[in-house]
């Protein structure tokens, strides 16, 4: 295995960078009071003569003299926002057109899944970049040295998205910010990774864990990161497969040339690529001693692993448990969505320290969360251990938007709350990243009944932790329907669900959700399972349901309505 590098340089030049960053950090948190108000107004005077803002009165909010009376302003006159409400300003954006939710123009687009069939374009501006992105990520990077000073001794594997997958009508790209955030850390920093970015152009998935893991699995690597836990599950069943290659390739210096890998890609990697004959032994005696070799025979000098350990992610957990080296920190990914970085992680919790300098929040207590006169609480009146929903103005046009995420507050930093992911709320289900709607499910059902000319009369789905897939049930109209023809209409439902759902067709792509699971359900089978949760103790007047899920006790009651 290689040897160590001197931490000396990324040490130096990180505490130097991420410490005065950090010690900013701590300042606006010790008063969050204070720092909410001076944020909000900034904001507000930054995207005043924009067209929303002149829409929405920020110059009026902005007259007001107390912080209270600012909120109460900025609710009176801001509505609260989902991707929908803001689209039509997006769309400006990208035909063009500056000055709409902000100055000028987008300097790029963040893409995921939207309610809808069309993707959210998530605008980052300048200031935005600059701040979050820039800023903030050297005190996430200056805080991996805090954890574990040995950290940047070693090579990093850091799993990310494209940085541009193509461009809006007026040429502003679009991409992932994971790879923005790569692309733009310090040049020192992008030097330790174990593999260039063009990895990540890669399209066929088996091929690009297996170029990930056979240029990582050579090299001393003490730093991983990817936000979802599944990835390393996938990551580690391809090295379980193709282990053997590995070795050989490491041998030769090659790159396995059956995979589907375009060739600028390879001439691109070919750089890192030298034969190294010593490794190889290394490797394969490991698996002449264990069999399975697993990360902390592979890489045992590892410092840290980033992932998220939050929402649903347990089941990933529980597979990778054990699997690391032992002196190693396994910290929080933190709450991150490409709409928002909420803030960081910077300890051995899971609690995220939020941003109070360069974002407004606002919060919803869990209990009225369906209340039509919700009551909007400061950062500053969080109570910790109780659950809220966040809504955020950002200095890239989100304003009171409404991340339907259901989050739980822990111990303060520096006076300002910390909170930790839950759950998704609001008929979103995610797995692994997915975040596929409900209204999402419908329409694809429906479209597979338009193609097929099966018809439902009533229809359901679970997400699966443990399997990693989704559950679908139908009672079809015609109940002689084999279970052939369902699961035929099943793939009819899950194509749909590709096209609709960008986020849910990369990870079925990448095989972190697997095939969907086809049930058939009885007559009758909602009355049937209404009627149960009646005798329960469930109320009729107030008895709803989502069509689209995570809960195990309703799922198991359908799991009895099945045609046998």
């Amino acid at each position: 295995m290689e040897s160590k590098s001197c931490p000396f340089v990324p040490n130096f030049l990180l505490g130097c960078a991420g410490g005065i960053q950090y010690l900013s950090l701590k300042r606006a948190s010790k008063n969050p009071r204070k720092a909410q108000e001076k944020t909000l107004r900034e904001i507000l005077t930054y995207a005043r003569d924009t067209e929303y803002g002149k829409e929405h009165h920020f110059a009026e909010i902005l007259e007001a003299k107390t912080d209270t009376e600012l909120y109460a302003r900025y609710q009176k006159y801001v509505q609260l926002n989902d991707y929908e409400d803001l689209r039509p300003y997006v769309e400006k954006h990208k035909h063009g057109a500056s000055n709409i939710l902000f100055p000028g123009k987008p300097v790029l687009y963040a893409t995921t899944s939207g309610t809808t069939k069309e993707p959210k374009w998530v605008p980052i501006t300048k200031e935005y970049l600059h701040n979050i992105y820039g800023k903030m990520t050297k005190v996430w990077l200056f805080n991996f040295i805090k954890n574990r000073p040995e950290v940047f001794t070693g090579k990093i594997v850091s799993i990310v998205g494209k940085v541009k997958e193509g461009e809006a009508p007026d040429g502003t790209m679009f991409g992932s910010v994971s790879g923005v955030t790569q692309r733009d850390c310090p040049g020192f920093v992008k030097k330790l990774y174990a593999s260039p970015a063009s990895v990540f152009s890669i399209e066929d998935y088996t091929a690009r864990y297996y170029t990930l893991m056979r240029m990582g699995i050579e090299r001393n690597i003490t730093l991983v990161v990817t936000a979802n836990p599944s990835t390393i599950v996938e990551m580690q069943n391809n090295v379980n497969e193709y282990y053997d290659d590995y070795c050989t390739d490491i041998e030769h210096g090659t790159l396995n040339a059956k995979l589907n890998i375009p060739q600028w890609i390879r001439e691109d990697i070919q750089p890192y690529l030298k034969p190294n004959p010593e490794r190889a032994a290394e490797l394969r005696a490991l698996k002449a001693q264990y069999g399975t070799v697993q990360p902390k025979h592979y890489w045992p000098n590892m410092q840290i692993l980033n992932t998220w350990k939050c929402g649903n992610t347990a089941v990933y957990l529980d597979k990778i448990n054990g699997s690391f080296p032992e002196q190693m920190l396994h910290q929080e990914f933190g709450y991150f969505a490409s709409e928002c970085r909420f803030g960081l992680v910077l300890d051995d919790t899971v609690n995220t320290v939020l941003f109070p300098h360069f974002h407004y929040y606002e919060f919803v207590a869990e209990e009225e969360l369906e209340s039509e006169n919700k009551h909007f609480l400061q950062l500053h009146e969080l109570q910790a251990g109780k659950r809220y929903c966040p809504y955020v103005t950002t200095f890239a046009g989100l304003y009171r938007y409404n991340m339907n995420d259901l989050l739980e507050v822990g111990p303060s930093f520096c006076n300002t709350p910390t909170v930790h992911m839950i759950q998704k709320v609001n008929g979103i289900v995610t797995m692994t990243g997915e975040k596929l709607h409900e209204r999402q499910f419908i329409e694809a059902v429906h479209a597979a009944e338009e193609k097929s000319g099966m018809m439902t009369k009533f229809f359901v789905g679970f997400a699966d932790m443990e399997k990693s897939a989704y559950h679908f049930y139908y009672e079809f109209a015609d109940q002689s329907t084999t279970q052939e023809q369902a699961e035929n209409f099943t793939r009819l439902v899950d194509e749909e669900l590709k096209q609709m759902n960008i986020e849910y067709d990369a990870k079925r792509a990448s095989f972190r959700v697997k095939d969907p699971i086809t049930h058939r359900l009885v007559e009758q089978s909602f009355e049937k399972f209404k009627a149960q949760c009646i005798a329960e103790g469930a109320r009729d007047g107030q008895f709803k349901m989502n069509l689209l899920m995570q809960d195990e006790k309703r799922h198991a009651k359908f799991k009895q309505l099945v045609v046998e």
